[in-house]
């Protein structure tokens, strides 16, 4: 069901509560209460204030709004900027308040799904060469919305601006983000607080895409200088609606000067409208993501109107295949192979070392999640199998050895799989097309019995060109605990316009979220053909854009 009505009368809001509760809620449910009477909620938000967590039976009585009946419903937040009260109510408790004359209506908790990269957590760490072919230091996102250019342009690398980003939560004391992390305030109800370690890693990502700290390898983020904010909002359950509106509350509350947001769903909430549409109202600028589907219709919240959806795009400024397009989509920044910071020790970097004629040669690769980590390099013969198809296997003694195998027709699990049964002891695959790709052969984070990696098309060609001549050849896999990695998705285009709109509000104050919005658009960079708008106005320029705001 989408709910696309601002305001709701009584009656829609009850038939909508029957309908919720006749299909099983539990007690003990959140809800958001938003009030129509500006009078009521300041004595609840009041009361809230000077005593934290209270009955919400008992303001109701006070301020003549009804008798709810037990005394069992709790308002545990009050969020000032939207009118509204968390509050924690069984399900007749929740009908009651529904019902009451200065209730404009009364929202449910529901989930969004949690963010996660397209491809992710499988590269390498800011050393040597990535797999993307970037060089060590900058990562090609940074070069590529030309942030450099801008900081000389202003002379401010964003020193002054405050970014919220909210999200899974943050390493704050990863190397390339503590100098740089002001606060974060913990939304989800388990760990409500001011705990925002980050579990997933998600979070920790974007933030080191907004203002990670300039380092000597040349690693940054867009804007360096930049505090960042932590409201964790998304959990392995997904994302609240109520932590989202109790996080926006916060960012208007702490004022902010940029909401990033690399989350959401199909449709939105009128909590979430209301909050969005209240930082709008309160100057602050709200970046979010187009979606990772691939389909021309923009997620929410991206989607609304004072919003500036954010799609992706590759190296070459190609539409990456999953970015999410439509007519709501404002600009579009680097959103594949996004090298950024991780939670330490989460990221893993792979080494592949070939051994032939007596020559041993490291050679470019990644690991995939879900593979077997090998800590110690394990020399062992190479040989080669094909596609990795059974028939493949078939034909060979692969017990106890490495095989190389070609990408295509089967999928990476296949051919690890059909590895496993064979008795080899690891996998290569090297790629049909140019490059390397990230990627996970597990989702439910279990983990295969061998080592699987991949390499690059020519390396691959070459080697199976000698084994195919008789050649004997040695290989080891190992992979390393990393601090950085790359990621894909929207939700890796998002940062790099939030770390951008950081610059300019750096470089001018005083412009309205309407005002930064158009810059953004206006100085963009044109990609095309763009017929379904699936470029938005451009490629976001951060030179370009901080000049125009300081000449606003």
């Amino acid at each position: 069901m989408k709910i696309t009505a601002r305001k709701y009368s009584v009656q829609i809001v009850i038939a909508f509560l029957s309908f919720v509760f006749a299909s099983g809620a539990f007690a003990g449910q959140r809800y958001l209460v938003v009030l129509k009477n500006n009078q009521a909620f300041k004595t609840a938000h009041k009361t809230f204030a000077s005593q934290g967590k209270y009955n919400f039976r008992t303001y109701a009585l006070k301020t003549n709004l009804g008798d709810i009946g037990p005394a069992t419903a709790t308002v545990e937040n009050s969020l000032e900027n939207i009118n509204s009260l968390v509050v924690k109510a069984d399900d007749s408790e929740a009908a009651r308040i529904a019902n009451m004359d200065e209730v404009a209506y009364i929202e449910k908790e529901i989930f969004h799904p949690a963010p996660r990269p397209m491809r992710g957590y499988v590269n390498t760490k800011v050393r040597g060469e990535v797999a993307s072919g970037v060089g060590a230091g900058t990562p090609w996102g940074i070069k590529a919305v030309k942030a450099s250019e801008a900081w000389s342009a202003s002379n401010n690398r964003g020193q002054g601006a405050r970014v919220l980003v909210l999200d899974t939560g943050i390493d704050k004391d990863h190397p390339s983000l503590k100098a740089n992390y002001e606060k974060g305030q913990d939304f989800t109800e388990a760990n409500a607080g001011s705990d925002v370690k980050d579990e997933i890693g998600h979070g920790t990502h974007c933030s080191g895409t907004i203002a990670g700290a300039l380092d000597a390898s040349g690693f940054s983020g867009v804007a360096p200088d930049a505090k960042i904010l932590m409201g964790r909002v998304c959990s392995g359950e997904g994302c609240s609606n109520i932590a989202v509106a109790e996080g926006i509350n916060w960012g208007i509350k702490e004022k902010v000067d940029v909401i990033s947001m690399s989350l959401g769903g199909s449709w939105s909430t009128p909590a979430e409208r209301a909050a969005v549409a209240a930082a709008e109202r309160a100057g602050v600028t709200v970046v979010a993501a187009s979606g990772n589907d691939g389909s021309g219709r923009v997620s929410y919240p991206a989607a609304l109107s004072t919003v500036l959806a954010v799609g992706a795009v590759d190296e070459k400024l190609e539409k990456a295949s999953f970015s999410q397009y439509g007519p709501e989509l404002g600009i579009v920044a680097p959103g594949v192979a996004v090298v950024s910071t991780v939670p330490m020790g989460s990221g893993l970097e792979s080494e592949v070392i070939v051994s032939m004629d007596g020559q041993s040669q490291k050679v470019k690769s990644t690991t995939f999640q879900g593979a077997k980590q090998m800590d110690k390099a394990v020399s062992v013969e190479l040989v080669l199998a094909g596609l990795g198809k059974p028939e493949d296997f078939a034909k060979i003694n692969v017990q106890g050895k490495y095989v190389l195998v070609q990408r295509g027709e089967i999928s990476f699990l296949d051919k690890a799989k059909n590895a496993i049964l064979a008795k080899a002891a690891g996998v290569i695959v090297f790629n049909n097309a140019p490059g390397l790709i990230n990627g996970a052969l597990t989702q439910d984070g279990s983990v295969l019995p061998v080592p699987v990696a991949m390499v690059e098309q020519t390396v691959g060609q070459q080697l199976k060109a000698s084994l195919e001549g008789g050649k004997v050849a040695q290989a080891s896999i190992s992979t390393v605990r990393t601090d950085y990695s790359a990621f894909d998705g929207t939700s890796m285009a998002t940062p790099h316009v939030a770390g951008v709109v950081a610059l300019v509000k750096a470089a001018n104050k005083n412009l309205k979220p309407s005002e930064v919005r158009e810059i953004l658009k206006r100085t963009a960079n044109v990609l095309g053909p763009n017929e379904n708008n699936e470029f938005g106005s451009g490629m976001v320029n951060a030179e370009n854009a901080v000049r125009a705001a300081m000449s606003h």
